[in-house]
């Protein structure tokens, strides 16, 4: 394999934690006095800061209800994506061939690290990342290139070296704007076509063919 590293997206490219998110979602929403959000449409807003998913589904802007939402989703959401988050089949695999050729993994996403760190821990397969940048860690959320970026340099490699992979065309655009090459991964709701508008090296259909694709 030609790359140093492999960083990754986190939701819909290595994981399902949708249950979790509509869950919190709706708790969020029926304690603010929205309707209840139709489930497909929240699934669509998965890659997005959660705020702006909020401000995207409602229409509402205001900071102060965009912080509660936040507040409300977290009572709900986050003990829960611990707990029935599911790793697509080939995620686990994938790490630990990465890990076993001595290729460092890492992830960049928009969830806030702790979460992720919770999420794999319980699963053990956090010992097979060599870091995890999640929102809190940033200024600028994808798909400004500042967390992609940080975590290549952490790395003590350069973009070009690096293959970023993930669901949406946000994650896209990060790769783009950070000068990485992107792999497309179709766990998603994001269709193959919509990557047309960015380069890409490859559009891997599932985790399985990834990894056969990075010849691990």
């Amino acid at each position: 394999m030609s790359y140093q590293a492999v960083l990754f997206d986190f939701d819909f490219t290595l994981a399902d934690a949708s249950e979790a998110i509509v869950a919190g979602f709706e708790h969020a929403f029926r304690q603010m006095g929205h309707p209840a959000p139709d489930p497909a449409a929240v699934r669509r807003t998965i890659g997005l800061v959660l705020e702006d998913a909020y401000t995207q589904l409602t229409g509402q802007a205001d900071p102060e209800a965009r912080a509660r939402f936040r507040a409300l989703f977290s009572e709900v959401a986050v003990p829960m994506q611990i707990k029935v988050t599911r790793m697509f089949p080939g995620a686990a695999e994938l790490l630990r061939a990465l890990h076993e050729a001595h290729i460092p993994a890492a992830i960049v996403s928009t969830k806030r690290a702790s979460t992720l760190r919770e999420v794999l821990g319980a699963r053990e397969l956090l010992p097979l990342l060599a870091s995890i940048t999640g929102g809190e860690d940033v200024t600028h959320h994808k798909p400004h290139p500042e967390g992609l970026l940080n975590a290549i340099a952490a790395l003590g490699l350069t973009p070009g070296e690096v293959l970023y992979c993930g669901d949406t065309v946000i994650d896209a655009e990060a790769a783009q704007r950070a000068g990485a090459p992107f792999c497309a991964v179709l766990n998603g709701t994001t269709p193959a076509d919509a990557f047309g508008a960015f380069p890409s090296v490859h559009i891997a259909p599932d985790l399985v063919e990834l990894r056969q694709w990075l010849g691990l």
